[in-house]
C-alpha cells in the first residue's frame, strides 16, 4: 500500500480511501466485515463513513440511518483495529425529525458528534467531516463547536464536503485569526467524467492545503466497465441506462482504450485521480470483498502523458481552472 500526508496535515493516510455507505443498505453486517478485513489487511488504514449512512437516508423513513457507524463499531470491537484506522464520519444530513436535528448549528454538532461516538464505540474521530456547508449558520458558530471537540479530544481534524471554492476560502479566513488549523480535507465528487470541481475547488485545496478525497470516482459504476457488464446481461438501472445512450461514444472509446493498455476500466479511472498531486485517496465502495482487488490494481498502474492526453481527449475538463478556463 501507498501512504500520502492528508493535505498540510502531519497526518499519513492510504492513497485509497474505504467509503462504507453501502454497509447496511445493500451490504449486511457479515459482507461488512469481510471487506473491512480485507481492506485493512491491504494495508488500507483511512475508513469513511456518516452518521446517516447505512439506509434511507432520511429520518421520517424506516430507520436506517446510523447503521454503516454501528458495523464498524462492532468491527473496531472484534478486530481490535481502531488505533491503527484513521476514522472519519461527517455531520450535516436530518438525523431526527425535530428543528435542530441537522445541518450544523453548535448543538447539532455537538450532540452528532456523541451520537457518532457511541455508534462507532470509540472515543475520538480523526476526522471530522461537515457533510455539506450550511448557508444559515455563522462561521463563528460552527469553529466554535469544533473547537470545543478538538479541545475535547473527540475531534483530531476538520474537513468539509460538498463545498465550493470560495466557501474554502471563507472557512479557511475564519479560521485563521482563531489560531485554529481549520480545513485539512475536502471530499468532492469528482472522476473523469465529472470534473467541475478542476475549476475552483481543486485550486482552493491547493492553496490552502487541503488533501481531495473524490467521492464517485467510478461515477457509480459508469466508469467501471459499464458496457461490458451490459454485453454480458447485468441488470443496470434506468438513470445509468440514461448516463450510457448520453455518452455511449465515450464510452466505447475509454473501455477500447483501457482493453488496448490491458487493464481493467475501474482501475484505470482510480489511476487517473492518483496521478493529480492534490488528490489524497478516491474513497472506494466495493459491495462485496471479493471487488476490492480491483481498486488495489489502480496503485500499480503509472499513466503516461501521452495516456493522460487521450483520457482528456475523451472526457474533456472544463478548459483548466478558473478564471483562466473561461477568460484571460
Amino acid at each position: 500500500m501507498q501512504y500520502t500526508y492528508l493535505g498540510r496535515s502531519g497526518l499519513r493516510v492510504s492513497r485509497l480511501c474505504l467509503g462504507t455507505m453501502n454497509f447496511g443498505m445493500v451490504t449486511d453486517e457479515a459482507e461488512s466485515f469481510r471487506i473491512m478485513d480485507k481492506a485493512f489487511a491491504s494495508g488500507i488504514n483511512l475508513f469513511d463513513t456518516a452518521d446517516v449512512y447505512g439506509g434511507p437516508q432520511a429520518p421520517d423513513m424506516e430507520k436506517g440511518f446510523g447503521i454503516s457507524e454501528e458495523f464498524i463499531g462492532r468491527w473496531f470491537r472484534k478486530s481490535g483495529a481502531r488505533d491503527q484506522v484513521v476514522l472519519a464520519t461527517k455531520v450535516y444530513q436530518p438525523m431526527g425529525t425535530g428543528p435542530n436535528d441537522r445541518h450544523l448549528s453548535a448543538l447539532h454538532i455537538r450532540k452528532a458528534c456523541e451520537d457518532s461516538l457511541r455508534r462507532l464505540q470509540t472515543d475520538h474521530i480523526d476526522i471530522y467531516f461537515m457533510h455539506h456547508i450550511d448557508r444559515s449558520t455563522p462561521w463563528e458558530e460552527i469553529w466554535q463547536a469544533m473547537e470545543i471537540l478538538v479541545q475535547q479530544g473527540k475531534v483530531l481534524y476538520v474537513g468539509s464536503s460538498n463545498f465550493a471554492g470560495w466557501q474554502i476560502a471563507t472557512a479557511q479566513g475564519a479560521a485563521l485569526p482563531r489560531h485554529f488549523l481549520g480545513l485539512v480535507a475536502e471530499q468532492s465528487l469528482y472522476n473523469l467524467s465529472s470534473r467541475t470541481v478542476e475549476l475552483e475547488v481543486i485550486p482552493a485545496c491547493r492553496h490552502y492545503g487541503l488533501g481531495l478525497i473524490p467521492w464517485s470516482p467510478l461515477g457509480g459504476g459508469f466508469l467501471g466497465g459499464v458496457l461490458r457488464k451490459e454485453a454480458e446481461g447485468r441488470r443496470t438501472a434506468p438513470a445509468m441506462r440514461q448516463m450510457m445512450a448520453k455518452h455511449r461514444s465515450q464510452l466505447e472509446a475509454y473501455e477500447l482504450f483501457c482493453r488496448e493498455l490491458g487493464w481493467e476500466a475501474a482501475a484505470v479511472a482510480l489511476a487517473w485521480l492518483l496521478h493529480n498531486p492534490v488528490v489524497t485517496a478516491p474513497i472506494i465502495g466495493p459491495r462485496t470483498a471479493e471487488q476490492l482487488p480491483q481498486s488495489l490494481k489502480a496503485l500499480e498502474i503509472s499513466l503516461s502523458e501521452d495516456m493522460l492526453g487521450k483520457l482528456d481527449a475523451i472526457w474533456p475538463g472544463p478548459g483548466g481552472e478558473a478564471p483562466e478556463a473561461y477568460a484571460w
